[in-house]
C-alpha cells in the first residue's frame, strides 16, 4: 500500500453522538478528501464509553456510511481500572503519535478543549520529543460549551488553575478559531477574568488570534428534499404536512423544551397542529412525564440523519426556543441552520448566544424563557401569517443558511495551511 501524501487528523466526539461536533468533523473530513488529503481520520471514542456516559446516542444501525479515504479510530484504553479516566487519554494520545511518526505532512484539527486539543498538544510533544519530527500543524476549535461549560464553571467555581490550564492548551495550538462571533467575544471575556485573577495575558493573546469559523454543513443533504419522501417519512410517522409543530434538537432544559411544552399548552393552534419532540437527552423522561397526558405531543427518539431533513420541510413551524443556563448556552444553532436550508414552515427562536449568526433576520424571535410570547408566536406562524410571509422567511432562511455550506467553511478555515 502507498504512504499518503497528505493527511488530517480530527479529535472529536464522532457519530454516534448526537453533537454538532461530530457533524461539522463528518462534513469537513468530506470535504478534505476533495481538497488534497488522501488520507482522513477521525481520532474519537469507543461506543462502549461513549453509551456509558450517557451521551445522547444516534440508532447504531443507521449510521451514514462515510466516503472511502475516511477512517474513524477509537483506539481502546491503554491500563486497568486503577487509572480512571486517564487510559482513554493515553489510548487516543498514543495512537496520534503513530501517526505522527510516520513521514506525512498533517493537519490536526480538535474540537472542544477538554480533552482533544490536549490530545492532539500532548501527542505532537512526545513526538518530536522521541526524535519523530513530524511535519504537523495544529488548528484548535472551540466549538462553544468549551466555554460557556468548561472555562466558565471554572470561574464561577474560583478555580482559576484549571481556567489557566485551558486558556494555555486552546493557545498553544498553532491556529485558534472559535464556532461563532458570540464564542469569540466570550472567550475574550473568560481570557479578560483570568487575566484580572492571575496576572495572566490570555486576553490579548485572544483578540489577536482567535478567529471565527463556522459550523460547516452538507447543504445538499437538505435543500430541495423529494416531496415523495417527505410525504413518505411522515405517514411512517403518522403525521401530515403542516400540522405539527417540530422541535428538533437535545431534549435539554437549555434548548427550551420546557418552555415549549408549557407554551404548547397555551396554544390556540393546538387542535390544528401536533407537537413533534424529536431527539434524545437527558431531559427526555421528565418531559416524556409532563406531556403523558397529552396525547397531541409525540416524541420521536430514533430519527436518523436522513429523515431529519424529511421532518423539517414538511412541518408547519420549527421550534427552538433555546436560552442560556449555567452548564449550556448556545453558541450557535446547527440544528437552526439546517432547518434554514431545509425549508418548510418558519423557524421560531431566541436571541440566546450565537443563535442570531445561525438564522440571521430569517426567524420569528421570542424572549427566552417568555412562554406566553412563545405560545403567541407559534399562534402567529400557524394560524395568522399568509402564506406570502412564510414563503419570504423560508426563501431568506435559505439564502443565509447557504453561507454556511461545508465546501465554502472548509476552504475557508484550511486556506493556504503547510501541505
Amino acid at each position: 500500500m502507498s504512504r499518503p501524501t497528505r493527511r488530517l487528523v480530527i479529535a472529536v466526539r464522532a457519530d454516534p453522538v448526537i453533537c454538532g461536533h461530530s457533524g461539522e468533523a463528518r462534513n469537513l473530513a468530506e470535504v478534505a478528501l476533495t481538497r488534497g488529503f488522501d488520507d482522513v481520520r477521525l481520532l474519537t471514542w469507543p461506543i462502549p464509553t461513549l453509551q456509558a456516559a450517557g451521551l445522547p446516542l444516534k440508532p447504531l444501525d443507521r449510521l451514514l456510511p462515510y466516503s472511502p479515504g475516511i477512517t474513524v479510530e477509537r483506539p481502546e484504553a491503554v491500563g486497568d481500572y486503577r487509572v480512571p479516566d486517564g487510559r482513554h487519554l493515553a489510548g487516543l494520545t498514543g495512537r496520534l503519535v503513530e501517526l505522527l511518526s510516520e513521514p506525512v505532512p498533517t493537519v490536526c484539527l480538535s474540537m472542544y478543549l477538554v480533552p482533544h486539543t490536549q490530545v492532539i498538544n500532548d501527542a505532537v510533544t512526545a513526538a518530536r520529543a522521541a526524535g519523530f519530527a513530524p511535519d504537523v500543524h495544529t488548528i484548535a476549535k472551540a466549538v462553544g460549551s468549551d466555554v460557556t461549560n468548561v472555562i466558565r464553571s471554572c470561574l464561577r467555581e474560583g478555580r482559576f488553575g484549571a481556567a489557566t490550564v485551558l486558556l494555555t492548551t486552546f493557545l498553544a495550538s498553532d491556529e485558534v478559531v472559535a464556532v461563532s462571533e458570540y464564542t469569540r467575544d466570550e472567550i475574550v471575556a473568560s481570557a479578560e477574568e483570568v487575566d484580572a485573577h492571575c496576572g495572566t495575558t490570555f486576553a490579548a493573546q485572544c483578540r489577536e488570534r482567535v478567529t471565527v469559523s463556522y459550523p460547516p454543513i452538507d447543504s445538499s443533504a437538505f435543500v430541495d428534499p423529494d416531496p415523495a419522501a417527505v410525504d413518505a417519512a411522515l405517514e411512517r410517522r403518522g403525521l401530515k404536512r403542516d400540522r405539527y409543530v417540530l422541535f428538533l434538537s437535545r431534549v435539554a432544559r437549555a434548548k427550551g423544551i420546557y418552555d415549549l411544552v408549557i407554551a404548547y399548552g397555551q396554544m390556540r393552534c393546538r387542535d390544528d397542529v401536533k407537537l413533534v419532540v424529536a431527539g434524545t437527552g437527558p431531559a427526555l423522561e421528565h418531559v416524556r412525564a409532563m406531556a403523558k397526558e397529552d396525547d397531541r405531543i409525540i416524541f420521536l427518539t430514533d430519527v436518523d440523519d436522513d429523515e431529519k431533513p424529511l421532518l423539517m420541510a414538511g412541518c408547519a413551524a420549527y421550534a427552538l426556543p433555546t436560552k442560556p443556563e449555567p452548564d449550556f448556552v448556545e453558541t450557535f444553532g446547527i440544528a437552526l441552520a439546517e432547518k434554514g436550508l431545509a425549508g418548510g414552515g418558519p423557524i421560531i427562536t431566541t436571541t440566546t448566544g450565537g443563535v442570531l449568526e445561525a438564522v440571521g433576520d430569517a426567524a420569528v424571535i421570542v424572549e427566552a424563557g417568555d412562554i406566553a410570547g412563545l405560545a403567541d408566536a407559534v399562534d402567529r406562524v400557524v394560524l395568522d401569517m399568509s402564506d406570502d410571509e412564510r414563503r419570504d422567511l423560508e426563501i431568506r432562511a435559505r439564502e443565509h443558511a447557504m453561507t454556511f455550506d461545508r465546501v465554502a467553511v472548509f476552504d475557508q478555515l484550511f486556506a493556504e495551511k503547510p501541505h
